[in-house]
């Protein structure tokens, strides 16, 4: 399965987030269903409980009611239940009742940063991920009788027939959304290689871009829930059709792609002020 031109992943997660925001601000009413009651609660220690009748479902510090959808029959509740913090979207939590037994429920990307939006169909919950630049992610599909399983792989792809002069810094939300570009991301892929999506990573919690006197726009980043460790930088220079990436890693200077020494005066300086702390 190819992904082609779709919303950036970081512009997806932030989306997410400021609506997980609101939503912690508006106290959930009790929720009927299935002949008792969901509740979200707030405890001592300011977590937020999903509970059917007083028992238990989840718990985080953020969590909110989604809604109510038919799969297969049967009625699934959908929550969101995360930890909060920045570029890090909540799990999905799916609570029903088979007939003649006890509520039941399943959490889907609690270890991974959060769970794709739930996508609801006649007969199962799909989740389908945003892979970044290099990236290969499972789709997953869920049921209430046949539980979660892989449904099949996503893979990241430009918008076809791209190319330097469609680009336009103005309208990206991040740099990363640059890759949609077929000719960025051919660039990108052949200069980058295995550490595409690395580098795409280090980039997603960030601004906007600025811009050079030549032209060239530019923008730095960190990876999401660990900024400081890995950030990252990139600059994007239409009229020259070149690219020019830097991470932070273990070395005093950051890994660069090209090597700096072949790097514009301009570009170089726009580097070391964002990710070089002065001596």
């Amino acid at each position: 399965m190819r992904l082609p031109s779709r919303p950036s992943a970081v512009a997806l997660i932030l989306t997410g987030l400021t609506g997980f925001a609101v939503a912690q601000e508006e106290k959930q009413a009790p929720i009927p269903f299935e002949g008792g009651t969901l509740t979200i609660t707030e405890n001592e220690d300011l977590e937020k409980i999903v509970a059917f009748d007083g028992k238990e479902l989840a718990r985080n510090y953020v969590a909110y009611f989604d809604r109510i959808v038919e799969i297969g029959g049967v009625d699934v509740a959908l929550f969101s239940v995360g930890d909060g913090g920045n570029a890090c979207g909540p799990a999905a939590v799916m609570v029903w009742k088979p007939k003649d037994s006890d509520i039941r429920s399943i959490s889907v990307g609690a270890e991974d940063c959060g769970a794709p939006p739930a996508a609801a169909t006649e007969n199962n919950v799909f989740f389908v991920p945003y892979p970044l630049p290099g990236e290969t992610l499972p789709v997953q599909v869920w049921s209430p009788d046949a539980g979660l399983s892989v449904h099949g792989d996503i893979t990241y792809a430009p918008q076809p027939g791209t190319d330097w002069a469609d680009l336009d810094p103005t309208k990206l939300n991040s740099i990363v959304e640059a890759f949609k570009n077929e000719a960025v991301f051919k660039a990108g892929q052949q200069l980058l290689g295995d550490a595409m999506t690395s580098v795409a990573t280090s980039l997603l919690v960030g601004g906007g871009t600025e811009s050079t006197p030549s032209g060239a726009f530019y923008s730095s980043g960190c990876v999401p829930h660990a900024c400081g460790s890995a950030d990252g930088f990139m600059a994007v220079d239409p009229k020259a059709k070149k690219l020019y990436f830097a991470q932070e890693g273990e070395k005093p200077e950051p890994d660069a792609w090209p090597p700096v020494v072949e790097w514009p005066a301009e570009i170089r300086d726009a580097m070391k002020n964002a990710l070089v702390p002065p001596q």
